[in-house]
């Protein structure tokens, strides 16, 4: 049997549909050649979930993302359905974790298994979410600005420090400045006097040096006469000063001990006493010979001798003590 053109035409036109529609929904994600039971999850924020996403248990991808539909009667909520194989068994209580894909982004779902009974095709899972590594790095993160932002306003304190400092040293060079200006009229103004003055020190020094030369001599001088007193032997002078000394001690303490005239006249009363009545006899005597004269030496030629008086009075003029 001959096809004609028209019939070639029509059946390769539903074969291109056919491929088109299975090719569809391959690249979708959904497996049109084995059943699968559909579950659903309810979450409130999917983060960018997509359909065909892959559903993960313990790593190994078991199903797809087969709808996501927005729940406005139920807050806005999204109802996410879930195509995973028929062999796989679904206990009760097990959760749909919403998490990130890895490094390459996206979203995946891993399933985590309860312990219950097997649940059936169109049961609800438990809906969770996972922090994600933006998550995770918004939380390490958040410290790191914090200590940023403290760092940042240290430094516009120091900052702010700094230009209070530069307006102190702004203020310090243009105080400079003026000192400077007012040394350098001070400079003109005195530049005579500054001259007399250096021409002062200038005589000073030359005349330092005349004076240095003429006391050169009188140096050397000194030098002799020190050189002089050197060979005086002083050293066996001193010993002989001391060898007195010790003498002279020893007389001091013989005197003190009674010994020799001087000790006795110093110790001994009764030679006191009696030098003392013969200075009172030698008083009288010397008293009566100025008084009566002539009892001691005879120049009368004629008449009787005077003999005077036999005793004097004490001549007062002499103080006995």
């Amino acid at each position: 049997m001959k096809l004609s053109r028209e019939a070639k035409v029509g059946i390769m036109a539903t074969f291109a549909i056919v491929m088109l529609y299975f090719g569809f929904h391959i690249l979708k994600g959904s497996d049109v050649f084995s059943r699968t039971h559909k579950y659903y999850v309810i979450y409130d924020n999917i983060d960018g979930l997509t359909a065909s996403n892959p559903v993960l248990l313990n790593g190994l991808n078991v199903g797809r993302v087969q709808e996501i539909r927005l729940l406005q009667n139920q807050k806005n909520h999204l109802l996410v359905a879930l195509d995973v194989q028929k062999g796989i068994a679904i206990p009760a209580g097990t959760a749909a974790v919403l998490a990130d894909g890895g490094l390459l982004g996206g979203k995946v779902i891993h399933l985590s298994v309860g312990t219950g009974a097997a649940l059936h095709d169109g049961d609800t899972l438990i809906g969770k979410k996972e922090s994600g590594i933006s998550a995770v790095l918004q939380e390490k993160a958040l410290p790191l600005v914090s200590h940023a932002d403290s760092l940042i306003k240290n430094l516009d304190l120091v900052v702010a420090g700094f230009q209070e400092t530069g307006l102190i040293l702004n203020q310090v060079l243009k105080n400079y400045n003026q000192t400077g200006t007012s040394l350098q009229g001070l400079l003109s103004e005195n530049r005579g006097n500054l001259v007399a003055l250096t021409t002062n020190l200038n005589k000073l020094s030359a005349s330092l040096v005349e004076t240095e030369k003429e006391l050169k001599p009188l140096l050397a001088k000194t030098g002799t006469l020190a050189d002089s007193l050197s060979a005086l032997r002083l050293g066996e002078t001193m010993q002989n000063a001391n060898r007195t000394i010790t003498e002279l001690h020893t007389l001091l303490a013989s005197v003190e001990a009674g010994k020799g005239t001087a000790g006795k006249l110093v110790k001994d009363e009764t030679l006191y006493n009696n030098i003392d009545r013969t200075i009172v006899s030698m008083n009288k005597l010397l008293t009566n010979l100025r008084e009566h004269p002539k009892r001691y030496i005879n120049i009368s030629v004629f008449g009787k001798k005077d003999k005077g008086p036999a005793e004097s009075p004490l001549d007062t003029a002499t103080k006995i003590k």
